[in-house]
């Protein structure tokens, strides 16, 4: 049986981060401690980061591995965490909403497809920021459930 990839222990609200390298491990451990990845994926997002900005535009980024990264996961899933002060992504992009994938083959381009249809709308990127509740997230972000 397979779990769900987007539950509220996957959820965290109104963070804060010195730097972007803290946000990204932040994404990439709350997937590692609900079982989604082996701890070493966790530094092949980071190896993503240096090559290209997983910042997506409306204060969205969407951290993920690197393509030799799959067999670090375990199961497909998501993390996400709110940054209301917001984070510098460089090259001045201010992210507050960050969306950490793991999949094992090709699904994350479909997640990710759901995610920027969701997230084209700015308005959608400040529900997600205002969240006072993991439900709400998962809510909004339902479709890619």
């Amino acid at each position: 049986m397979t779990k769900q990839m987007l539950t509220e222990n996957n959820i965290e609200l109104h963070q804060s981060f010195e730097t972007k390298e803290q946000a990204v491990r932040q994404v990439g451990q709350i997937l590692l401690d609900n079982g989604y990845i082996k701890e070493t994926y966790i530094n092949k997002m980071l190896e993503r980061e240096a090559l290209v900005s997983t910042y997506m535009g409306n204060y969205l980024a969407i951290p993920h591995g690197t393509e030799d990264a799959k067999t670090e996961v375990i199961e497909t899933g998501l993390s996400v965490v709110t940054v209301p002060d917001g984070i510098d992504f460089g090259d001045g992009n201010e992210v507050r909403v960050l969306i950490g994938i793991a999949s094992q083959k090709d699904e994350h381009l479909e997640i990710l497809s759901q995610i920027a249809i969701i997230c084209s709308e700015v308005e959608n990127v400040e529900k997600l920021v205002n969240a006072s509740k993991a439900a709400e997230v998962i809510d909004l972000l339902q479709e890619v459930n």
